[in-house]
């Protein structure tokens, strides 16, 4: 069992309702408040997580500057009140920025049983494999 401190969890909990508001924000059809929030206590919630120099040093890495500014920038965009506009650009960067972890995460569902059996599937084994080779930044 991996022993966190009390800062991580807290920082998970702000990530996981970071999450929640993202969601529940899009599904009220890209309402800007919920946006704002669940952008604020997503990014809030990482640092806590990791830690404020370790988090600084994952969006500031040259590599990765097309990635944090879509991010950053797609966040921005929420915030000052064009919810769809910044939500398609925080997804690009998001997918940018964590396209490392892809082949991690996929391996790691696979080997849940009803979600790999479901990976397994002809249709998406196709797809999640395209998902999970990707490694390179465009």
């Amino acid at each position: 069992m991996i022993s966190l401190s009390d800062s991580q969890k807290i920082g998970m909990g702000l990530t996981g309702f970071g999450v929640f508001f993202l969601f529940f924000g899009m599904m009220l059809f890209f309402d800007k408040a919920l946006l704002a929030i669940g952008n604020i206590l997503f990014v809030s919630g990482l640092s806590f997580v990791i830690g404020l120099e370790r988090t600084f040093r994952f969006f500031f890495q040259k590599h990765k500057a097309k990635a944090t500014s879509f991010f950053l920038g797609g966040i921005f965009v929420v915030l000052t009140g064009w919810p769809i506009i910044g939500v398609i650009l925080e997804i690009y960067g998001f997918f940018l920025l964590f396209r490392g972890f892809f082949p991690v995460a996929v391996g790691f569902i696979r080997r849940i049983p009803v979600l790999g059996s479901l990976l397994s599937l002809p249709g998406i084994r196709a797809l999640v494999d395209k998902i999970g080779e990707s490694n390179t930044m465009v």
